[in-house]
């Protein structure tokens, strides 16, 4: 046992108390049970620890804090283009070294939250609204369906650029993406309520207001029978053209049914979006090879949705409305 690594604790605490008590070396290598090499490393080396091992570290503080202000100041650049920049910049390190040392500063590499930019005149009708609906209960919100459109893509591998960040950044304005909204070409129509789900809606052509209409009646009054029997309901939508049209409207007002006011840009306050979000992610595996078989997966995922999981979302919308309050009218984490 020549090596004071192989030392115990308690052999130590009984090297340190004789070595205090002014035993030679020789004495206390007999009552710890160890070499006497050992003891004397023990207690050269008590204060400073023992040395370290492996090669010299190949950049200096200064080098690191350059790192560390290339990372903070453009999160969104990969490692290659960091270690460019940073070799760039004098240090002489490769990309292991650069990719290390930003792991030990903190830094990891993770998908960017999307949020939707919002002006000061859409925070303030957001915050509005929040304050207007905060007393809402949950036998208030049961009464509300939610629906919203949704893109699905054959390949769920691509998910865009990724941002280094620390622990607890994944809400800094520095670390995320502002997402503005726009007509996507392939659109897929559902609604929930705390009751479940609807039928789905498979859009074939850009979605304008007589597309719309046409949802509603085919896909929507279904859905609303299904959900809600002759009860009453009132349907949320988002502030897109077709469903902001006069011609919606006035379909609305023909058929009876309530629509619920919706501030722009806010998909932080609709639990469908969750919805989405769980039938994406449990097709990440799924590999569709054309639009057929994306669509029967689409089918099957949507119909494992339980009654449960609805009620769970809706049961959020009290926490959303007091999150866009605290925040301001400004995005949330929802």
């Amino acid at each position: 046992m020549g090596k004071t690594s192989d030392l115990t604790a308690v052999q130590k605490t009984i090297i340190d108390t004789l070595h205090k008590e002014g035993k030679t070396q020789k004495v206390i290598a007999k009552e710890a049970g160890c070499s006497q090499s050992s003891v004397s490393k023990h207690i050269n080396r008590q204060a400073k620890g023992r040395k370290k091992c492996g090669r010299k570290k190949c950049t200096s503080s200064r080098d690191n804090r350059t790192l560390q202000r290339i990372v903070t100041t453009n999160p969104f650049k990969n490692v290659g283009e960091i270690h460019k920049e940073w070799t760039a910049a004098g240090v002489s390190a490769s990309r292991i070294t650069t990719r290390r040392l930003m792991k030990d500063m903190g830094f990891r590499c993770r998908i960017p939250c999307v949020k939707p930019l919002l002006n000061k005149k859409q925070r303030k009708k957001r915050l509005a609204w929040a304050k207007d609906k905060k007393d809402w209960t949950d036998a208030e919100w049961s009464k509300v369906m939610f629906s919203d459109e949704s893109k699905f893509c054959i390949s769920f591998g691509n998910q865009g650029p990724r941002v280094w960040r620390k622990s607890g950044e994944a809400q800094n304005p520095r670390c995320m993406r502002s997402s503005v909204k726009f007509p996507p070409s392939v659109m897929v129509w559902g609604a929930m309520s705390s009751a479940g789900v609807g039928p789905l809606c498979f859009l074939r052509s850009r979605v304008n207001a007589a597309v719309y209409q046409e949802v509603l009646e085919h896909f929507m009054l279904p859905a609303a029978d299904q959900l809600y029997g002759d009860a009453d309901f009132t349907f949320q939508q988002d502030l897109a053209p077709a469903h902001s049209a006069k011609t919606t409207s006035t379909w609305f007002k023909d058929h009876g049914i309530p629509v619920l006011d919706w501030p722009a840009n806010s998909p932080d306050l609709n639990p469908i979006e969750n919805l989405w979000g769980i039938v994406k992610r449990r097709m990440q595996y799924a590999r569709p090879n054309n639009a057929e078989e994306l669509k029967t997966t689409i089918r099957a995922t949507w119909a494992l949705i339980t009654p449960e999981q609805c009620h769970r979302l809706i049961e959020s919308m009290p926490r959303r409305i007091t999150a866009v309050i605290e925040a301001k009218g400004a995005p949330t984490k929802y």
